[in-house]
């Protein structure tokens, strides 16, 4: 057998691994599409700061003038950075204050 015969056998032999391998990746990653359903999202935990931060979204341009959302805010920042561990308090419902614009309960 000459040298070129072997390379080609060599290489339709490296094509046919490579074909195979990304077939068994291919459906591998179908089965564990399927298989995610019977795993809980980690959203659907109940989670009190996420809860708090959405409230200060909620907010808007309100939330910058509030000491709680600013608060949360800062811990939200240093849990990120790695800076101090998260305290009990991130817990605290921040204080929701109205908007001077915003009609009173009375007028509903």
């Amino acid at each position: 057998m000459d040298g070129k015969t072997l390379a080609r056998i060599v290489a339709v032999i490296f094509a046919a691994v490579a074909v195979t391998a990304t077939a068994l990746e291919m459906s591998r990653k179908e089965n564990k599409s399927a298989g995610q359903g019977s795993r809980t999202p980690a959203g659907s935990m109940p989670n009190p700061l996420r809860d708090s931060l959405r409230r200060c979204q909620v907010l808007g341009e309100a939330a910058l003038r509030n000491d709680g959302c600013a608060h949360l805010w800062a811990e939200q920042r240093d849990r990120f950075l790695g800076l101090e561990k998260p305290t009990a308090s991130s817990t605290r419902e921040p204080a929701i204050q109205q908007s001077p614009d915003a009609a009173t309960p009375e007028a509903r």
